[in-house]
């Protein structure tokens, strides 16, 4: 089983095909830049000193080192052994509204900034029990299953926001079902559903959705985000930045989005939960966790990797042999080989 102690690092894998392509770039500009300042015959006399195959090679060695170092960064650690062991807890399923008017600033930066925030706390004071994250706005998706990896779950956290979701509005029922379906009702920890939201815009039958997660041995804790006076809701680009202006109705006017913590504590109360208000001096974590704490824990005897081993030092050896390797390779042919290869015996 491996598993890595810094898994954020793993992001910059995204760099890799970015430095692909400046490879493939700067190889074209090569190309463009000699044959404005030579001409055929030059350039074939110019090339016969040149390797391409070296060349290649070299790039190739970038490419490798800088996933070995990456890999490295992370640190993957190795399970060698395999114990039974005994854990209380309960599984907890987070589902986070993104809808457009978690951007609003009433709370400091902002309703989503401080949620995700409030959820990366809680993560840090769980201990033994299992964490799953649901999104939800005008449709709902299972961003992380169930799992007791509180790394994992930070990770795909950090990612998140509005443009997560295409289809807006806030379809609270939609969400209690997909929370619900992350569970597994067959085995024996207790479950909670924590959702957090502003509680506005919601689609009809969420009372429903939280009766029947109830009945099934499901509790349902609200986070209510937002203050009570309200705010506007600033308009972002493409990449998250704000345009400086903020949405507005049909006849201009600027639209204040405000909390609806009446439904917010109606719906907590179907679920044999409670309702918490989140302001700018506090975000209700304190009070939440004692809640989710009174929920009782299981204990259960499951099956996992211990003794766990890093292994950063061997991918960083391999990036390093590969530097030296390539500061020995040289981008010209060997004379000695090239002439070697054409003289007669």
């Amino acid at each position: 089983m491996i598993k890595f102690e810094h898994i954020e690092y793993l992001y910059l894998l995204f760099c890799i095909p970015v430095v692909i392509i400046f490879i493939l770039i700067y190889v074209r500009w090569q190309k463009r830049a000699a044959s404005i300042f030579a001409d055929n015959k030059m350039m074939e006399r110019l090339s016969k000193s040149k390797s391409i195959r070296r060349r290649n090679i070299k790039y190739l060695f970038t490419i490798i080192i800088l996933l070995f170092i990456i890999f490295g960064l992370s640190n993957p650690k190795v399970g060698s052994n395999l114990e039974e062991v005994k854990r209380e807890g309960i599984e907890i399923v987070i589902a986070l509204d993104l809808s457009n008017s978690m951007l609003c600033e009433d709370i400091k930066p902002n309703r989503l900034s401080r949620a995700k925030q409030a959820i990366s706390d809680l993560i840090d004071k769980l201990d033994g029990d299992k964490i799953g994250l649901v999104v939800f706005a005008g449709d709902a998706f299972i961003q992380l299953p169930i799992t007791s990896d509180y790394s994992a779950a930070k990770m795909f956290l950090s990612t998140i926001n509005t443009r997560t979701i295409k289809t807006q509005g806030t379809d609270f029922s939609l969400a209690i079902e997909k929370s619900v379906s992350c569970f597994n009702l067959q085995n024996e920890f207790n479950k909670s559903i924590i959702i957090i939201t502003d509680g506005e815009n919601n689609e009809q039958g969420a009372i429903e959705s939280a009766q029947l997660a109830s009945e099934k041995g499901v509790f349902i804790h609200t986070l209510s985000v937002g203050l009570e006076k309200g705010g506007p809701i600033p308009i972002v680009n493409s990449r998250g930045n704000k345009t400086g202006k903020y949405k507005t109705d049909n006849k201009g006017n600027t639209i204040v989005t405000r909390p609806n913590y009446r439904f917010l504590a109606e719906l907590a109360n179907n679920g044999n939960g409670k309702n918490i208000n989140a302001n700018n001096s506090r975000m209700g974590l304190t009070e939440l966790f004692e809640e989710v704490n009174k929920i009782e824990k299981k204990e259960v005897i499951s099956v996992i990797f211990t003794n766990y081993t890093n292994r950063f030092q061997w991918f960083l050896a391999i990036a390093f042999f590969l530097i030296m390797l390539d500061f020995i390779i040289l981008g010209k042919k060997n004379k000695t080989l090239t002439n070697n290869k054409y003289r007669v015996k």
